[in-house]
């Protein structure tokens, strides 16, 4: 009797054992605590961490899930997601209707129209929007759309406005709402495009400025100084948007009279769309696009209501696909330039999970950045001589760092991933050696 006990307990012994091997393959908790809970490196930052098996459908190891991060360009996740949720496989970029003799048309807040990169996107494009307005024979009119939105997102640094990447906001980008200055050698005046700007370049007054190109902070005027003679090469600033402005650069580029109706009358019969969806959220997540995710959040806005409104898009998704949540987002822009965004680990593979409902593997693949290969983590994550295993975004601002996306392991299987690090004083380099050390024992050894 007592050697039957014996055997049975050995039996159940050796189950659970079995049981233990197949729930955690690979890499267990353990090795995750000391790689990640214990590290000596995230000791020294406010970190999150969040892993999740897909095929298993469970959280493999947390870290602090459930504390709110500032989530910087992580939030492009979030207007992602809206988009696929929102839009269809093209881009609004205009609606439209015809009286007799006369085209009215209004923005839908499209950031692809006459954007000085497009070309690299999608070689069409030129046919689909700009040709629609430069072939009409029709008297072209166009009307201001109403929004909510001011020129900078809420919690946004104002004195960033002389950068790229803190283009306005607007009913009717075009040119992307920047002037790209080409530098050229021995040459001091910049060449601005669109050319239109030419007369709005000139000198700085005095020779003791701290910078080589900056615009007025109220009004489109740019100064250049000194630099390198031997130095060619390129910048992008903002210019203040305005509807008088739209209409001067679209009579500027289309080389024909637009006139503008007071009015807007609502109630347009007809849409033009302008790029393959995808093709906008590949720049969106790789080159991690302020400028095109602000955008998107009013142009999902435009499929709905007459007024354009990043806050209407932003409660609409929430409420309507992101209620269930493991923590409530506190999501205020489209892009994570504001430091008013915060965002949980566990949250943030919670909806990569939406995400991966929406997306097939290489649509997952095509979008998101490619360790060791594109966007902004081409340089970092990287798998020589074998195919990219993560995929995933990036998310930057000074002493805040995140990484999220898919991990792609050697054996197969598909885990989601959240890492989030704030209250830093290192360079974030530091970080993300540590992270490819996590991320790529996952890969070997899960």
């Amino acid at each position: 009797m007592q050697y039957s006990s014996s055997i049975n307990l050995l039996a159940t012994a050796t189950v659970l054992l079995i049981i233990s091997c197949t729930t955690r393959p690979g890499v267990r908790s353990r090795e995750l605590k000391g790689l990640v809970g214990e590290s000596p490196v995230f000791e020294r930052s406010f970190t999150g961490f969040a892993l999740y098996d897909t095929e298993r459908g469970e959280m493999v190891y947390e870290y602090q899930p459930n504390k709110y991060f500032t989530p910087a360009s992580n939030t492009k996740i979030f207007t992602l997601y809206a988009g696929l949720k929102m839009l269809g496989d093209s881009i609004p970029a205009l609606q439209y209707q015809i009286q007799s003799d006369t085209l009215i048309f209004t923005g839908t807040g499209d950031p692809t129209f006459l954007h000085p990169d497009i070309q690299r996107i999608d070689t069409t494009y030129e046919n689909q929007v700009y040709q629609f307005l430069k072939n009409s024979d029709r008297k072209l009119v166009y009307v201001e759309r109403p929004t909510t939105d001011d020129y900078f997102g809420p919690g946004w640094a104002w004195g960033d406005y002389n950068y790229y990447y803190s283009s306005e906001k607007s009913v009717f980008p075009i040119y992307a709402n920047v002037v790209r200055f080409q530098f050229k050698e021995n040459i001091a005046k910049p060449f601005p495009y669109p050319r239109y700007f030419n007369s709005f370049v000139q000198g700085f007054p005095n020779a003791n400025q701290p910078s080589y190109l900056r615009r007025d902070r109220h009004q489109n005027a740019f100064y250049y100084g000194a630099k390198p003679d031997t130095l060619a090469f390129a910048r992008d600033v903002p210019f203040i948007q305005s509807a008088s402005l739209v209409l001067d650069l679209l009579q500027d580029t289309l080389k024909q009279r637009v006139s503008r109706l007071p009015d807007y009358p609502g109630e347009f019969t007809d849409t033009l769309y302008s790029l393959p969806a995808d093709s906008v959220y590949q720049r969106m997540m790789q080159l991690s696009d302020n400028f095109i995710a602000e955008q998107l959040l009013l142009v999902c806005s435009s499929t709905q209501q007459d007024t354009l409104s990043s806050e209407w898009t932003i409660d609409y998704v929430t409420e309507n696909y992101l209620s269930n949540l493991p923590d409530k987002p506190i999501w205020v822009d489209g892009s994570g330039l504001s430091r008013y965004n915060l965002q949980t680990p566990r949250s943030i593979v919670a909806l990569l999970q939406k995400v991966d409902e929406e997306l097939a593997d290489e649509r997952i693949k095509t979008i998101f950045p490619a360790g060791g290969v594109s966007g902004t983590i081409e340089h970092w994550y990287g798998n020589p001589g074998g195919a990219p295993y993560v995929f995933a975004k990036t998310g930057t601002l000074s002493n805040k760092h995140a990484l999220s996306g898919f991990l792609f392991t050697r054996s197969g299987k598909k885990l989601i991933f959240s890492f989030m690090h704030n209250n830093y004083i290192t360079s974030s380099s530091v970080l993300k050696v540590e992270m490819e050390q996590v991320l790529r024992k996952l890969y070997e050894e899960y």
